[in-house]
């Protein structure tokens, strides 16, 4: 059989047509109904199996209006403090993270991410990990959808029902459950705050035996709940 140019193009449209098909149809589904798994916890899974290890993934799906009201103000003062306005995307921010990135790299330092709720909760529902241009350009179009198909208070739902929350860990309810020993509704300020506190690499950190370093980002986190409080309706 002879492959043309015409016939690869014509299969190339079909599967971008697709794509597009899917990726519409999947956010607004998710919009009603639970996220039931993500491709970073299949990856961690396949991780632990290759180290010889058993799978290790403890979720379980509650309400945001089951979750205590400290948690999604934690988060916010932690990771996105202009999450209630912005239509995905920090402009400001970005731009200040990319300056930070450009010091960083003249010192041979890790850079640094500076990516919203939205673009955290868009990469964690429907993308890999992994860094790339292909991969954050993905990033960019399902922010987008999901700020064009849910609500803010679903965004954050969604987020804090799939974010990782350390190894194995995955949400407000089983993080809460794992180091707290309590619901995700009866967290306190302070233990939402080290929660939040641990998010940027929650493999690392541990909201239940937290470092000096994790105490100090959580008073920090802790004040600036002070500052949102009375201002954050999701």
């Amino acid at each position: 059989m002879k492959i043309t140019f015409g016939t690869v193009w014509k299969w190339i449209k079909k599967l971008v047509l697709f794509f597009f098909i899917a990726s519409i149809v999947s956010t607004i589904l998710f919009r009603f109904i639970p996220v039931p798994v993500t491709p970073l916890m299949i990856i961690r899974c396949f991780e632990q199996v290759g180290n010889g290890e058993a799978p290790r993934l403890k979720k379980e799906w509650v309400s945001i209006d089951d979750m205590s009201k400290e948690l999604p103000l934690a988060v916010i003062a932690a990771e996105d403090q202009k999450f209630p306005e912005h239509f995905g995307f920090d402009v400001e921010a970005i731009k200040k993270v990319m300056k930070q990135n450009e010091r960083l790299k003249q010192r041979g330092k890790p850079i640094k991410g500076g990516s919203t709720i939205s673009q955290q909760c868009a990469k964690n529902v429907f993308l890999f990990p992994q860094r790339s241009y292909i991969r954050k350009a993905l990033e960019v179009y399902f922010t987008f959808l999901i700020e064009i198909f849910w609500s803010k208070k679903r965004i954050m739902e969604v987020y804090l029902n799939v974010i990782e929350m350390g190894d194995g860990i995955y949400g407000a309810q089983a993080a809460s459950q794992t180091f707290f020993k309590k619901d995700a509704s009866r967290l306190k300020a302070s233990e939402a705050a080290l929660i939040a506190a641990v998010l940027p690499n929650p493999r690392k950190w541990n909201a239940g035996k937290p470092s000096g370093y994790i105490n100090k980002r959580k008073n920090w986190i802790v004040r600036q709940m002070g500052h949102l409080r009375g201002t954050i309706d999701l």
